[in-house]
């Protein structure tokens, strides 16, 4: 592989390239050992931070501190879920009281699903207090910040897992957007040699049909002239400055792929831009073989703009 990023970035620290898809979770018992805590993780790409949280009922107070967490650790965009499940081992210095409203909400869907659909009447006791959502768990304040405490040593475990999957996801995205970026520069360095050629050749033919013409009608005209307008026919069909501009965009892109600043929509946006210099090429190029190679630099653009879009 060619020289590869850093050569512009001294003295900053690299950060490692993540993907926005990964998965974490943890399960662990509360300091107390009444509560057995599973936390999950999964994140699939998206242009912004989409961030939603699922706790059981008691628990709801928790979903600022976690989406605070996250944000701490470093999660800044990508689609995510979180989930938290607590189940009790045993139940110590919590009062229980009954939420009516939501009770009597409960017990008249069933009412309604039983007359509806001609079922048996076995509403009980028992069945209605299977929905847990018809209690209300009070608790002390300390306990409030005892409950965050466990669920964060826990959430923590889970996040570490779903950063380290990040971050094997993101280094093989690296490897392969590298490589491409490498297949871009070669085939560009091809297009430059035949350009060359090219445009030497066009130079001449063109220069000779011209004295061919004025030959044909009797006319004369200063070399000069002749070479002048030459040359700006030769400039309209020449991709010399697109090339620079070419080779800038790759090894910016470099640099910003080991920048420590997340890189998907920096990248978004320069592949934007090596697009639309291969298409330029491809407009003023008359040769067959750059036109093929245009093609083929399309599709390998076109690779690294989906590839990108899982990146943080």
């Amino acid at each position: 592989m060619k020289k590869q990023a850093g050569c512009g970035l001294a003295g900053k620290k690299k950060k490692m390239l993540k993907s926005m898809t990964a998965f974490g979770r943890a399960r662990g018992t509360s300091g107390s050992g009444d509560k057995d805590i599973t936390t999950e993780l999964k994140s699939v790409n998206s242009r912004f931070m989409d961030l939603s949280v699922r706790l059981p009922r008691s628990y709801s107070f928790l979903e600022e501190k976690i989406k605070a967490y996250l944000t701490e650790r470093g999660i800044s965009r990508g689609k995510i879920e979180v989930s938290v499940s607590v189940d009790l081992l045993r139940q110590e210095d919590v009062e229980i009281t009954l939420d009516e409203a939501v009770a009597a909400s409960y017990i008249k869907a069933l009412e309604t699903l039983r007359d509806t659909f001609g079922l048996r009447d076995d509403i009980s006791t028992m069945r209605v207090a299977q929905n847990k959502d018809i209690f209300i768990e009070k608790k002390a304040e300390d306990d409030l910040e005892r409950d965050w405490d466990d669920v964060r040593r826990v959430l923590g475990e889970a996040v570490d897992m779903f950063l380290a999957a990040r971050e094997r996801e993101g280094a093989n995205l690296r490897a392969d957007l590298l490589g491409k970026v490498d297949s871009l520069r070669d085939m560009a360095k091809t297009v430059e040699k035949l350009s060359a050629a090219d445009v030497e050749n066009y130079t001449e033919k063109l220069e000779a049909r011209i004295r061919q013409l004025l030959d044909k009608n009797d006319l004369s005209f200063d070399d000069s002239r002749i070479l002048t307008e030459v040359g700006i026919f030769a400039d309209r069909v020449a991709i010399d400055e697109e090339l620079v501009r070419l080779g800038s965009h790759f090894k910016a892109f470099e640099e910003i792929i080991d920048a420590p600043e997340a890189a998907g929509r920096k990248l978004d946006f320069l592949v934007q831009e090596i697009n639309r210099e291969i298409n330029t090429i491809g407009s003023k190029a008359n040769n067959t073989e750059i036109a093929h190679l245009v093609v083929e630099m399309k599709t390998v653009v076109e690779k690294i703009r989906e590839q990108i879009q899982n990146l943080e």
